[in-house]
């Protein structure tokens, strides 16, 4: 029996990619990857799409999600969180005698999403006694050879002390990668990144923000690419 249900949080108000969430991505709105790829997974009861825009929930049941509620303004603006979004989403579940062991929150900018790390997630949260599991990526270049530009223009290394250090001899460091977050119902804590979550380690090459005109075109050349490898 399926115990668990996906929350995709889909905000009307996009300003830096006006519509971004219903913007055509290769022939398709960018949200309907997201929806189809929680479908294939197998994983869930309901996929349930929060938004507050007519738009964004007509094209999200077109592709097989459902919108039972329409999200509150109050939770609509520039500073609203995706964790307030998914506690309201899940009381409106238990209000309405809905009841699931696990909520899994993901994000409608995720072309690239495979549903394999879906199930790689709730398989390994499930036999564990870890609060979440979310994707995360290794960083592409070492964080402790980064700098700042200050306000001179010049520059001035967060830590200094690596400066001849080989890259080789660092310690890795993973970044989020916005994709996906599981986690168990009725348990929480109050930082993800801590020893209470499983990170799902995704490759880079399936791992885009999208959040500029820049970030889009990117996005496009590393899906059409990932076709193409297929």
């Amino acid at each position: 029996m399926k115990n668990a249900v996906a929350i995709i949080p889909a905000r009307g108000k996009s300003k830096r990619i006006p519509h971004k969430n219903i913007k055509d991505f290769h022939g398709k709105p960018l949200i309907a990857y997201s929806i189809e790829a929680a479908l294939r997974s197998g994983l869930f009861e309901r996929v349930i799409v929060s938004t507050d825009d007519e738009e964004i929930a007509k094209v999200a049941r077109r592709y097989g999600a459902q919108v039972p509620f329409m999200r509150p303004d109050a939770l609509a603006d520039d500073f609203t969180g995706t964790d307030a979004v998914t506690a309201h989403a899940l009381h409106w579940l238990k209000e309405n005698a809905q009841h699931y062991d696990f909520v899994c929150t993901i994000y409608a900018t995720a072309p690239l999403l495979d549903e394999k790390y879906l199930i790689q997630g709730l398989q390994m949260l499930k036999n564990s006694d870890a609060i979440n599991a979310f994707s995360c990526t290794s960083m592409p270049f070492p964080i402790q050879r980064t700098f700042k530009i200050t306000q001179e223009g010049r520059c001035e290394m967060f830590f200094p002390q690596h400066y001849h250090t080989r890259s080789q001899d660092l310690e890795e460091a993973y970044q989020d990668a916005g994709q996906f977050y599981w986690s168990k119902i009725g348990k929480s804590s109050d930082v993800i990144f801590s020893s209470e979550s499983i990170p799902i380690v995704l490759p880079r090459h399936l791992v885009q923000d999208i959040d500029t005109q820049e970030d889009w075109k990117r996005a496009e050349f590393m899906y059409e690419a990932l076709i193409k490898s297929k």
